[in-house]
């Protein structure tokens, strides 16, 4: 299975804060399981908002580490206006590093597949 879907979001275990990451990690889980059960293959770039990460660097390395068919950017990056800025960046990354990939949206870490497939060129079952 040729790995074409890039997932960029938080890792909710390096997300400052009093919050349970447990309900996040296992949406991200299901939403990776629904990748392979379709037969598609996907990666994850996951980042910390715990000052852990060069986050840009993590991100321009895995959007040029191969050629992607579609980039799904996580709702804990681009619906919090405190990441605002951090969204701006790996859209713009995503362009220069990835230009020919589309760029999607998920609602929830359980439904990436769906805001991928909603792109993908190949036949699916959605």
């Amino acid at each position: 299975m040729d790995t074409r879907v890039l997932v960029i979001g938080l890792d909710p275990y390096r997300v400052p804060g009093p919050w349970d990451p447990e309900p996040v990690a296992t949406g991200i889980q299901v939403g990776m399981a629904d990748f392979a059960a379709h037969g598609v293959g996907a990666q994850t770039c996951l980042v910390g908002l715990d000052g852990s990460d060069d986050i840009e660097s993590v991100v321009r390395a895995a959007l040029a580490a191969q050629s992607w068919e579609c980039v799904v950017i996580g709702g804990g990056i681009r619906r919090n206006e405190e990441q605002l800025e951090l969204f701006e960046r790996i859209v713009n990354l995503t362009r220069q590093h990835a230009p020919d990939a589309a760029i999607a949206f998920n609602s929830r870490p359980d439904d990436t597949y769906h805001a991928a497939a909603r792109w993908l060129n190949a036949d699916r079952d959605t």
